[in-house]
């Protein structure tokens, strides 16, 4: 098993340029969903974000992190039952690693779309295998984090798909039209005076580009869980142009440009960005 981590190793770097840190979250990443799958975890949750979209869709860029939507509300869900599956299985292939559930502190907002009142995370701390660590600088550890949406908005779809790498599995991944949603609801609704989320436009470009619709009712349900929506009638597709237009007025491209340049192999691939190739793209958008 051994030979198999460090040929997923190998491929992960390569398609990351020879970044190592980044090849060894994602190697990582890859077996603790392999682990995740001996379990009945893909029988209540879906995976979804920017790694899933990365995994199953082909997205070109990094994703740090692996974020989960139960199917249905479950204020009583908890990941420890997972943890083993999850040790084992890095265990099986050579990683010494610690798996742990991080307690929360504080009460998480309801209307987070991401990190909701009973989301749990996940935290793996990894050292190399000795395989690979004339690979790796110094004695460097690699997290990668488990997010859980234990209050999922209505109108979620998903499939069953795999995932070749280690080995064949399956994941039961929310579908395009779902993911879009939860992208557009990320991009509308994050705090105008954080920092600008570039990876929300890189996703945006790649969904539409790829010619995959957005579910609008899903998305309705996000935005009025987050408290953005708050009309009486259904969310239409003009008004989700016209919100789009709007954050598409407001952002500040140099900014969006240089959070996602880290996270992306070329970043010439940005060079095009404006406003009005954002407007020349949502004007592409399809709605489902």
């Amino acid at each position: 098993m051994i030979e198999a981590a460090v040929q997923l190793f190998e491929d992960r770097a390569e398609k990351n340029g020879g970044l190592m840190e980044r090849a060894l979250a994602e190697t990582i990443q890859y077996i603790a969903l392999l682990g995740l799958s001996r379990s009945d975890f893909f029988y209540k949750s879906a995976f979804y974000g920017g790694t899933a979209l990365r995994m199953l869709y082909n997205l070109d860029r990094f994703s740090e992190d692996l974020d989960f939507s139960l199917l249905d509300s479950d204020r009583n869900f908890s990941l420890d039952p997972y943890v083993s599956f999850v040790q084992n299985e890095l265990d099986s292939y050579g990683f010494h690693t610690e798996v742990f559930v991080k307690e929360k502190n504080v009460q998480t907002p309801i209307e987070s779309a991401f990190i909701k009142a009973g989301t749990k995370l996940h935290i793996v701390e990894a050292r190399v295998p000795p395989s690979l660590t004339r690979r790796i600088a110094g004695n460097d550890v690699c997290k990668v984090k488990f997010e859980v949406d234990t209050d999922p908005p209505a109108g979620i779809e998903s499939d069953i798909s795999y995932i070749d790498s280690p080995i064949s599995f399956p994941v039961r991944v929310c579908d395009g039209p779902t993911l879009f949603a939860g992208k557009l609801s990320a991009l509308l609704t994050r705090g105008w005076h954080q920092r600008v989320k570039g990876r929300d436009w890189f996703d945006m470009v790649f969904l539409i580009n790829r010619n995959i619709p957005v579910s609008l009712s899903h998305l309705e349900s996000r935005l009025r869980q987050a408290g953005f929506y708050t009309k009486v009638s259904h969310l239409s597709e003009t008004e989700l142009r016209e919100l789009l237009e709007k954050r598409i007025q407001d952002v500040d491209i140099e900014l969006a440009k240089k959070d996602v340049i880290r996270f992306i192999r070329n970043p010439k691939d940005v060079d095009v960005w404006s406003k009005d190739y954002f407007r020349y793209v949502a004007g592409k958008l399809r709605v489902q």
